[in-house]
């Protein structure tokens, strides 16, 4: 969804370091551990094999704070690569095969930290919190009482991820699991307006399926709101094409979602949930991205483009559901994301192209409409609105998975 470029101010509070400075440790697995189910540490780990999964850890950075920021790389059997970074528990990389067999990044970054520091750069692969996407006036209330947020959106009419205080400006804490990266931080009471200390934790996990399982848990000492999501860019045919509307050729199918939410002139839902029937938002079959995106559509124009939340049919809260299936004919590269989560943002980085951005992992400035995300979330503004609340109670868990596979068509 639409983000700031412009700096936030921060919500006193303390973040968690991560100032391990280890320049390139690589964990190669090559025999089979007994137990690899518990965190090990990447300095003693070395000869330990779970299926061929290596994982290397190096220095990406210093933050603006002076912390170092470590990045994390999976690789598989096949080759395929996730790259994490503490900063924002973020992912900066997926490289996998194409249908001839090369190795292509498909998510858009940065080379290192200061790409990802200051202002939230579209939040590109960052962990979002603790609330994704907008809530009304910065405004809810639990248990009779009333919470007021930073207001950093829409000239002071609506509060989005996390504003100042957003998980992906955090330099989270860090430990080697079985196959992936756990990353941790433990927000204080108030941080950000939010109530509760609210630990949290995000788990990466890569297979040798070229599949990325993300996820998020957390336990809080009051009750409190917590939406979690990732918002990564991605364009199939590489992220290198950064040009504007190089994502209107990719395909995507929404197979699980017959209805939206209806938004206000400030794109917040209104609390009205529509068909998708006979409007531009009918992905139930595959289709091209560019072929309704300019459509004379209110939706459409609120969002400039794609920006809408959709709902995923037959939701319960426990059971992985596909949210979208993404193609590029370009590259024969398949994304499948599926989710546990109520619903999903699905944007087409309408409003990138700022030129406070930094350029990109090669060179190049990330233009309007060159990647596309798809959000797994609760529902915008859901707190004061719909009856699926993210409301995190003290003594309960918070327990979403977010799974993006890929495949390629020879």
């Amino acid at each position: 969804m639409e983000i700031n470029f412009t700096a936030q101010n921060v919500f006193k509070g303390n973040n968690i370091n991560n100032n391990h400075h280890v320049v390139k440790q690589q964990i190669d697995m090559s025999q089979k551990a007994d137990c690899f189910c518990k965190s090990v540490n990447a300095s003693t780990v070395a000869n330990k094999d779970f299926e061929g999964i290596k994982i290397e850890k190096s220095f990406f950075g210093k933050t603006k704070k002076g912390e170092n920021a470590q990045l994390y790389t999976i690789t598989n059997k096949n080759g395929a690569k996730v790259s994490l970074s503490t900063f924002g528990a973020t992912i900066t990389s997926i490289k996998v095969p194409d249908k001839d067999g090369k190795m292509i990044d498909v998510l858009q970054g940065y080379d290192s930290v200061e790409g990802y520091d200051g202002t939230p750069v579209g939040h590109s692969g960052g962990t979002i919190g603790p609330c994704a996407n907008k809530i009304a006036d910065g405004k809810f209330s639990i248990n009779g009482k009333e919470y007021q947020l930073e207001c950093n959106k829409d000239k002071g009419k609506s509060h989005c991820h996390g504003a100042g205080a957003g998980f992906d400006i955090i330099n989270w804490n860090s430990e080697i699991v079985e196959n992936g990266i756990k990353f941790t931080y433990t927000k204080p009471d108030m941080e950000g307006g939010y109530p509760g200390n609210v630990k949290t934790s995000v788990t990466y996990t890569f297979d040798n399926n070229n599949k990325l399982n993300v996820r998020y848990e957390a336990t809080t000492d009051k009750d409190t709101v917590l939406n979690l999501t990732n918002h990564a860019y991605f364009n199939l045919d590489g992220a290198e094409n950064a040009e504007e509307n190089s994502v209107l050729d990719h395909k995507v199918q929404l197979p699980n979602s017959t209805k939206y939410t209806q938004n206000n002139e400030i794109a917040i839902p209104t609390g009205e949930i529509k068909s998708v029937k006979g409007t531009p938002f009918d992905f139930s079959e595959m289709k091209r991205v560019g072929d309704r995106i300019s459509e004379d559509f209110d939706q459409l124009k609120i969002g400039a483009g794609y920006d809408q939340n959709y709902c995923i049919d037959g939701y319960n809260g426990k059971d992985l559901i596909k949210a979208a299936t993404v193609v590029s004919d370009k590259t024969g590269i398949k994304m499948d994301v599926s989710t546990n989560l109520p619903g999903f943002q699905f944007y087409t980085s309408n409003h990138l192209g700022k030129p406070t951005q930094p350029l990109g992992k090669d060179g190049k400035r990330y233009e309007k409409r060159s990647g596309l995300c798809v959000e797994p979330q609760f529902y915008p503004n859901a707190i004061n609105t719909f009856d699926e609340k993210p409301i995190l109670k003290a003594g309960e868990k918070y327990d979403r998975t977010i799974v993006y596979e890929f495949g390629a068509d020879k």
